[in-house]
């Protein structure tokens, strides 16, 4: 592909990605409206955002066979028919026990979208391009957390938070038409992969085979989970703890978001000098340092809310390097099965980012402590897989050329 076609075809794969980002950011700042005019509570609200994480996690298991076997653009376009029926459901709830369930079926339609984009960058890009090209995509997703949760409080606020899922859908439609009329197919349908459960089965138990994609799965899954934490908790933190509105909220989250894209482009830069591997573990050990200090500000009641904001944007600033990196080095060793890499993949992130949200809300206590405390525990567990890996690798490695010397004594 030439340059231009390269750019739009990532604005494209950004733009499905955002799909299940919008429907999270962009309804934030309605949580307290929505608690009021379902008479429910906000812990009880964050449970739609629990069950969306839930049917993002089911979902990607199902569409990853799906694209192999059918190609990338007839389960996509199932995946968005199901989100923009269940967005205009959603609009239409009058309970929060049917916005729970609603919001699952919305995340099952949603999930397609950051499927099939991540399975399309590695069909249309060369390994080596990869990291860039996920850095480029993770530009466009990150204007998300600037653009949703602020329209969302402006929407909430003129038009109520049932308009929010209404745009939603009309984004929908929009996006549907870009893939369909511009976006390449990618790989061909592959018939040889077999939607038996035992065959999918066995093609995923091949990819976790990969150490490579085990190892960078499971620690930038627990990783990437940390902005879950804050996406769970940060409405409550900031509007009823420290008295911000709606539309005060949205700005927030975008100068967190614009934070995020300005250091994600650093990636470019850094990869002429480092590997992605350095990158990873150098951007979750900042990480550790600055929740670290965090954790003991909130601790000691030292940070107010404009301190916590800045320890927020500083903690989170270096999300982006790490995701694309990790998620370049687990998908590179993979030619074929990579819809199901991607969906294991995709699946684990959103089963810890329901984990990580249930217990935001579960720990909730008025406070800014469950959301911070959470966000730390995401990052520190992340490092220790890492580097505990590489320690065992190191020894294996050792372990076996000793065993060589041995042999050739």
């Amino acid at each position: 592909m030439k340059r231009k076609e390269q750019v739009t075809v990532i604005l494209i794969l950004g733009a499905l990605s955002t799909i299940s980002p919008f429907a999270i950011d962009m309804y934030l700042p309605g949580f307290p409206a929505i608690a009021n005019d379902l008479n429910t509570s906000i812990a009880n609200v964050q449970f739609s955002l629990t069950s969306y994480f839930v049917g993002i996690a089911a979902g990607q298991l199902l569409y990853g066979p799906l694209l192999d076997r059918f190609g990338r653009k007839k389960p996509l376009y199932v995946g968005l028919v199901i989100y923009f029926l269940a967005s205009v459901f959603c609009a239409l709830t009058d309970s929060v026990e049917a916005l729970i369930a609603v919001r699952f079926l919305q995340a099952l339609g949603g999930c397609a979208g950051m499927v099939a984009a991540q399975t399309l960058v590695r069909d249309l890009f060369p390994a080596d391009r990869m990291a860039q090209a996920f850095s480029w995509m993770i530009l466009v997703i990150a204007v998300s957390p600037m653009i949703a949760p602020t329209v969302g409080g402006y929407l909430t606020a003129s038009l109520g938070w049932q308009s929010v899922f209404i745009a939603l859908a009309v984004i929908t439609l929009l996006i549907t038409a870009l893939v369909y009329f511009v976006l390449p197919e990618g790989n061909k349908p592959d018939k040889t992969v077999s939607l038996k459960p035992k065959a999918v089965l066995k093609n995923f138990y091949g990819v976790t085979k990969e150490p490579q994609f085990l190892v960078y799965s499971i620690a930038g899954g627990l990783a990437s989970s940390a902005p879950f934490a804050f996406i769970a908790g940060s409405s409550d933190v900031f509007i009823n703890v420290f008295g911000t509105s709606e539309k005060e909220f949205g700005w927030i989250f975008a100068l967190v978001g614009a934070v995020i894209i300005g250091c994600t482009q650093f990636n470019h830069l850094l990869l002429r000098r480092f590997t992605s591997q350095k990158i990873v573990l150098a951007a979750l050990s900042y990480q550790m340092s600055i929740g670290l200090a965090m954790i003991v500000g909130v601790l000691n009641g030292w940070l107010d809310m404009t301190l916590l904001t800045v320890m927020i944007i500083l903690f989170l600033a270096v999300h982006g390097l790490s995701n694309a990196n990790a998620t370049a080095i687990l998908l590179a060793p993979f030619t074929k099965n990579t819809g199901s890499a991607a969906s294991i993949l995709g699946t684990f992130r959103m089963a810890m980012g329901a984990i990580v949200s249930a217990l935001v809300s579960f720990f909730h206590n008025g406070t800014e402590m469950p959301m911070v405390g959470m966000m730390v525990f995401c990052v520190l567990a992340g490092l220790a897989v890492l580097l505990t890996a590489k320690t065992v690798i190191k020894y294996q490695a050792r372990k076996n050329l000793e065993q060589e010397s041995s042999i050739i004594v």
